[in-house]
């Protein structure tokens, strides 16, 4: 059995192929600073994408992009607000998340979100 950090880890490695594969380019992963910490940073285009990565191994209490809750929106716009201070770019900020469920016998199911917080 998987331990949650080990899923954790397993979901966004599975979202970073996800997004390589439909073409955005991967600026940093897992940053972080005092208040959190940002899963994934890219590039889709014009567009700086910050994306937040859910994984469950089952939707027994829903599906993982159900976790991200108003509080957690909150959060990642100001992780967003405080990266950006460090990395200035011209680009437009959009904030997707990405929900994985990894079943441990099972195909894996991936949703991306786009532009939802």
């Amino acid at each position: 059995m998987r331990t949650k950090d080990q899923l954790g880890k397993a979901g966004e490695d599975f979202a970073v192929r996800h997004l390589i594969g439909a073409g955005f380019d991967i600026v940093t992963r897992n940053w972080r600073c005092d208040a959190g910490e940002i899963d994934i940073v890219a590039c889709d285009g014009s567009d700086l994408v910050i994306v937040e990565v859910k994984t469950r191994s089952s939707t027994d209490y829903g599906v993982p992009a159900e976790a991200v809750t108003w509080q957690k929106a909150a959060k990642l716009r100001e992780l967003a607000v405080r990266w950006l201070r460090e990395h200035p770019t011209p680009r437009s900020v959009r904030f997707d998340v990405i929900s994985i469920v990894m079943p441990r016998n099972g195909r894996t199911q991936l949703q991306h979100y786009r532009g939802v917080l």
